[in-house]
């Protein structure tokens, strides 16, 4: 059986202590940069292993975070994990990922499994119905939380998400700009506060504007491009004939847009369609869309930036922290045109 090369090894083979060893390997800035990268290349050349659960003992901490979220293939929370990944991994920490489904027992079991590997933290967003329980069984048990995307009433914790309420009224105003009044939303659910603020911010443009609300002209559920492709029947059914479109997401956007063209209209030109988050996609579907960005990227920085800032002894207020959407105009929105 091959020898277990100890911190004792390295520190012997490199004429170091095994403190300087040790902190090197836990790229602590205490040690040179230099002296760090050379002991790392020693430890992989000699063939060892961080000992994670050894290093948690000593330190009371795994280095490990946990992140749960809706669903990985939605590129709007991979944007968030991406962020969230680069930040943690200027501070050393390894992340678990998982998806809920929204399946709160999904969810829970993720949460009791990150509390039995001694988890340091945990950035979620809450699947739907969500019991605050939950979320207060990580923090009564020394893992602090953090909220992104989705906000819970009743719990005291900071929560990173993007102005959804302004973001639609971004989309809804440009259309109403452009001529439109008889404007549907698609996409999106009453159960979750995204769901809720979206709507509210295409109902107060609308009100604004003096156009009436017609509920008729919401078509909820779809939050995918097959749902939006789907919906597309719907929508040109529709008695009052809308002549466009505030979408969900970009991803209902671009399969709405897909079922315009399948039914032989152009998407921008004879029905206007907004997406929203501004996903890489967006830029380059047919037509380009025009979206409103959300602040993934500035979502998942600043919940992990959060997250590590209260591991190390301070504390971000408690509460919503918003991000400021912006509007991204390109080809799938026109100016207003009767349709015969």
């Amino acid at each position: 059986m091959a020898q277990k090369i100890k911190l004792s090894t390295i520190a012997e083979s490199l004429g170091l202590s095994t403190a300087t060893i040790s902190l090197a390997l836990r790229d602590s800035p205490l040690v040179a940069a230099d002296t760090r990268e050379k002991i790392k290349e020693q430890a992989r050349a000699l063939g060892y292993i961080y000992n994670r659960r050894a290093a948690s003992l000593r330190t009371s901490r795994s280095g490990i975070v946990g992140v749960v979220v809706h669903d990985i293939m939605n590129p709007f929370y991979g944007e968030i994990l991406k962020a969230i990944e680069s930040e943690l991994d200027r501070s050393g920490q390894t992340f678990i990922l998982s998806n809920h489904y929204d399946s709160v027992e999904k969810q829970r079991t993720f949460i009791e499994t990150l509390l039995q590997l001694g988890g340091d933290g945990v950035i979620m967003s809450p699947a739907i119905g969500t019991p605050i329980e939950d979320v207060k069984l990580a923090e009564a048990n020394g893992m602090p939380a953090i909220l992104v995307a989705r906000s819970m009433e009743g719990v005291n914790l900071p929560m990173y998400r993007g102005d959804d309420s302004y973001g639609i009224s971004l989309a809804t105003n440009h259309l109403i700009g452009l001529g439109h009044r008889v404007i549907a939303m698609i996409g999106g659910t009453d159960q979750t506060s995204t769901g809720r603020d979206r709507y509210q911010g295409y109902v107060n443009a609308l009100r604004k504007a003096g156009i009436e609300v017609d509920p008729n002209l919401r078509i909820p559920g779809p939050r995918s491009k097959q749902g939006g492709f789907e919906a597309a029947v719907h929508f040109l059914s529709l008695p009052q004939k809308p002549t466009a479109a505030v979408c969900w997401n970009d991803l209902v956007a671009i399969g709405l847009m897909n079922g315009i063209a399948r039914a032989g209209l152009v998407p921008g030109q004879d029905i206007s369609v907004t997406g929203y988050d501004d996903l890489e996609e967006a830029s380059i579907a047919t037509p380009a869309l025009t979206t409103v960005w959300n602040g993934q990227s500035e979502v998942g920085r600043l919940a992990a930036r959060a997250l590590l800032d209260r591991l190390a002894g301070s504390h971000e207020p408690d509460g919503i922290h918003l991000i400021k959407p912006e509007m991204r105009i390109r080809q799938s929105t026109g100016i207003y045109r009767p349709r015969s």
